[in-house]
């Protein structure tokens, strides 16, 4: 069994939202998103894998193929396969969100930039 401490993975920048590998595994990927204010991400998305996004702290907004959808704390989202999503901070606080995508992006899918 692994386990990991998420506070260990919450990490800002003003340049870019922060991106850090929780888990990675052939099946699943895990990653910690943190954003300062009015940072984004996206769009983004893999034909292949589906995501969840689940708001550790703050608030975030979500537009998935066009519907918009805003979020607060332990707020979660599913993005299907074959989607694109776009994430935004949505307050003057910093924003903590938890990606989980199965089957894993490929590579290129795993660091957008915002």
């Amino acid at each position: 069994m692994d386990s990991r401490d998420l506070t260990a993975f919450v990490q800002f920048s003003s340049a870019e939202v922060r991106r850090e590998t929780v888990f990675e595994s052939e099946r699943l990927w895990c990653q910690v998103l943190s954003f300062e204010r009015s940072q984004r991400i996206g769009p983004l998305g893999d034909a292949r894998s589906d995501a969840m996004f689940t708001i550790l702290a703050g608030e975030a907004v979500f537009q998935v193929d066009g519907r918009r959808k805003r979020l607060a704390q332990w707020g979660t989202i599913l993005v299907p396969s074959g989607t694109r999503v776009t994430v935004t901070n949505a307050s003057v606080d910093p924003l903590v969100l938890l990606l989980v995508a199965a089957p894993p992006p490929e590579p290129e899918e795993r660091e957008t930039p915002g």
